[in-house]
């Protein structure tokens, strides 16, 4: 049997997973999205034409590849259908797990308004409903896909659901939807996913058996999983790779390669703790030079220096067997370069990622600068401190670097064997 290869982020998402799972994905037949929703966010950069994925999973440039939403998957069947506006002779291409859990214009209300309660300790979610949306699933009151084949009763379980749960949504100030409204909506998503909406469980296992070659696809990064990230400034499902198990409905015994996808430097959005955040001119020279602005919400990201020791944290979480490391551009041009070697809290230095990392302080090492990496594509071309500074990172994160990107573009690549 064919074992399925894996692509997960490293950091706090953002990693730029997009550009490698459409680089690896001219070289599979299926690929599939395990978890998350419409939250994440892919820029893909293709002959010049910009693409911004947040549900469709990253291998739809290949017009010869079956792309495939998990039952793992939160789905928003709006922002499902505009994001399909983009591509052409979609049908037959792309498929909905019946299993996955919808996630409804109510969920992003719920959302927003908890955020709104909690004030000055709001998580700084995307306001987009992925907690909602999930909470539900976990309480075992939400609906899923499949339910969108029968939009009348659908609508009917949704209205009894508002009803039982009256003063709560009128304390939280969300508006019980019209039925004839809902009812529209509920039919249009159907008319239109109906075609998509299959047991991609049975699809998976079939590809793997007859020697298909299928590439796993996450959202977001390990330090925002739910279970091992830095709770509770974490997104709502399990983002590293044992998450595709049951995201996807496949046994661990089937993942063959594991690559984790890291920024040569690091990013956060949203609210929690973020060791090796630069808050001076540095980190405002990585914000702007990487573009680093929110896919999804248009937010700037928070900066800082690679942290190795999270790093190191999420290669032995994933188990991976290689990293690619994004963007070493971004880095042309500074005079120095720092990596988070460790942390110290409360005056005692540790080389572990603990409990919490509230108010941990980082401790770095200096590396020399380089000027230019851009669009560079054999590693023996970058530049001499380029290559000291990778030749590090392997070693203090514990993987080979096997992928280098220099550029948003696809061609922009390192491959080393």
């Amino acid at each position: 049997m064919q074992k399925a290869d894996l692509i997960v982020g490293l950091q706090w998402g953002d990693e730029g997973k997009g550009k490698i799972v459409d680089h690896l994905a001219q070289k599979y037949d299926y690929v599939c999205r395990f978890a998350g929703g419409h939250n994440a966010g892919h820029t893909i950069v293709t002959e010049g034409k910009k693409y911004a994925l947040h549900l469709v999973p990253s291998g739809v440039l290949n017009k010869d590849a079956i792309n495939i939403v998990g039952n793992g998957v939160v789905l928003s069947p709006k922002d499902f259908i505009k994001e399909l506006e983009q591509f052409d002779d979609i049908e037959g291409r792309i498929y909905i797990s019946d299993k996955a859990h919808l996630l409804l214009p109510y969920h992003a209300q719920i959302d927003q308004a908890k955020e709104r309660l909690k004030g000055d300790k709001a998580i700084g979610t995307t306001g987009k409903g992925i907690g909602p949306a999930y909470g539900d699933k976990i309480t075992r009151v939400g609906h899923r896909v499949g339910e969108l084949l029968n939009p009348q009763k659908l609508c009917e379980d949704i209205l009894s659901y508002f009803k039982i749960n009256k003063p709560i949504f009128d304390a939280m100030g969300v508006e019980v939807p019209d039925g004839d409204e809902l009812l529209k909506e509920l039919e249009f998503y159907s008319q239109k996913l109906s075609p998509f909406i299959t047991d991609t469980t049975l699809m998976v296992w079939d590809a793997l058996d007859s020697g298909k070659r299928v590439l796993l696809e996450g959202a977001q990064g390990t330090m925002l999983d739910i279970d091992h990230g830095t709770y509770p400034y974490v997104t709502s499902s399990t983002t590293i790779s044992a998450g595709a198990c049951s995201g996807l409905g496949i046994a661990p015994h089937t993942i063959g390669k594991v690559v984790g996808i890291a920024k040569a430097y690091c990013t956060r959005v949203g609210n929690g703790p973020f060791p090796s955040e630069d808050f001076g001119k540095d980190g405002e020279y990585l914000r702007e030079k990487g573009h680093e602005f929110g896919t999804t919400t248009g937010r700037p990201r928070r900066c800082g220096w690679f942290d190795a020791v999270a790093m190191k944290h999420a290669v032995r979480l994933n188990g991976v067997s290689k990293i690619a490391l994004m963007k070493l551009d971004v880095l042309d041009g500074l005079d120095e370069v720092k990596v988070c070697v460790g942390y110290e809290i409360e005056g005692k230095v540790i080389d572990y990622v603990p409990y919490s990392l509230e108010g941990a302080k980082p401790v770095y090492k200096s590396f020399k600068g380089w000027q230019k990496s851009e669009g560079v594509r054999e590693f023996d071309k970058l530049p001499k401190e380029a290559q000291d500074y990778i030749m590090e990172l392997e070693k203090l994160c514990g993987a080979k670097i096997g992928i280098i990107s220099t550029s948003p573009d696809r061609e922009d690549t390192i491959i080393r064997s």
